[in-house]
């Protein structure tokens, strides 16, 4: 075997270092220290974040920030495209090989996407257009508690994942008469690297944060990027499922109605349905990782510890967090 064969066989045993944790725990912020400290390309893993324009209330990082550290993984698609897991596992994949394995850190909390990358995604079943077409249009018209619902009685490992996937879900046991988490099983490809995960959560503490970080948010000007979104975007841009999106676009619509009037009171009534469908969507987060990582290559962080950095930085080396 010559030196690039060697070369080639090192990088496959490299393990992907992936921070993950429920949105607002604070991941972001202890990536950031740890890619600064290191010299490391942050790969972003965030379902909302691929979207270009909708910038402050997916968290995405300011300028300040991939100043200080190379983000890839943001701004991949147009509002109106629909961006699968494996359209962005191929992109990450491509950062990874340019990169090299032990300079990237995979960081975000959609755990799709993770997957889709540490543990590659079957080849799906072909699935005829038409009526592929007509059942889209009959799933687009509820919501996502009755899709939730029908998918725990379709295929109950899937129920705890947003919108898209439970649409995908349920399209595919559908029309195949099979369920989507078996054919992962039965098909899935060999992953490339293995994966060591630093699982980032607050705990009790995530309640709170959620609700700063959207007043932060709101502040910083989220309605206002969401107005001047809604001139361009069309309403059913799938870029619009991002959490709080969509609520903040309804009220905007019944200010463009009145030109701009007073608000009517709706602002603190949106602000409380975006906090619920957030604390919401951390709380499917939480599900999921409990549910999908577990063993020794998994290690649990609390970001409030004096000493956070630290253990991310052992953790990064290799070693024990204790």
């Amino acid at each position: 075997m010559n030196s690039n064969d060697d070369l080639a066989g090192a990088e496959e045993r490299s393990a992907l270092r992936i921070v993950c944790g429920p949105t607002g725990a604070g991941k972001s912020a202890l990536a950031l220290a740890l890619a600064e400290r290191h010299g490391l390309t942050i790969l972003t893993a965030d379902s909302r974040q691929v979207y270009r324009g909708f910038d402050i209330g997916t968290a995405k990082p300011t300028a300040a920030e991939r100043s200080r550290v190379p983000h890839e993984g943001l701004d991949l698609a147009d509002p109106t495209e629909r961006f699968s897991a494996a359209a962005w596992a191929a992109h990450a994949t491509a950062v990874i090989e340019r990169v090299g394995v032990d300079r990237v850190l995979v960081v975000g909390g959609t755990g799709l996407y993770l997957r889709a990358l540490a543990q590659p995604l079957f080849a799906e079943p072909a699935l005829d257009t038409a009526r592929r077409a007509a059942l889209a249009a009959e799933l687009e018209s509820l919501d996502t508690g009755t899709l939730r619902r029908w998918v725990m009685h379709l295929d109950a490992s899937r129920a705890a994942l947003g919108r898209t996937q439970l649409l995908r879900a349920l399209e595919v046991a559908l029309l195949t008469g099979r369920r989507i988490s078996d054919l992962h099983r039965e098909a899935s490809r060999a992953p490339r690297w293995s994966a060591r995960w630093l699982v980032v959560d607050p705990r009790e503490q995530l309640h709170g944060r959620i609700e700063r970080r959207l007043d932060a948010m709101l502040a910083g000007g989220w309605l206002n990027e969401v107005r001047e979104l809604a001139r361009t975007v069309p309403a059913d841009a799938p870029a619009w499922n991002a959490c709080g999106y969509q609520t903040l676009r309804q009220l905007t619509d019944v200010a463009v109605r009145s030109r701009f009037a007073a608000w009517d009171g709706n602002l603190d009534e949106t602000r409380h349905a975006i906090l619920v469908s957030t604390r919401q969507y951390a709380k499917r987060q939480r599900t999921w990782f409990r549910h999908q990582l577990e063993g020794e290559a998994v290690t649990h962080i609390d970001p409030r510890s004096a000493d956070a950095l630290a253990q991310a930085d052992r953790w990064w080396q290799g070693g024990s967090t204790a």
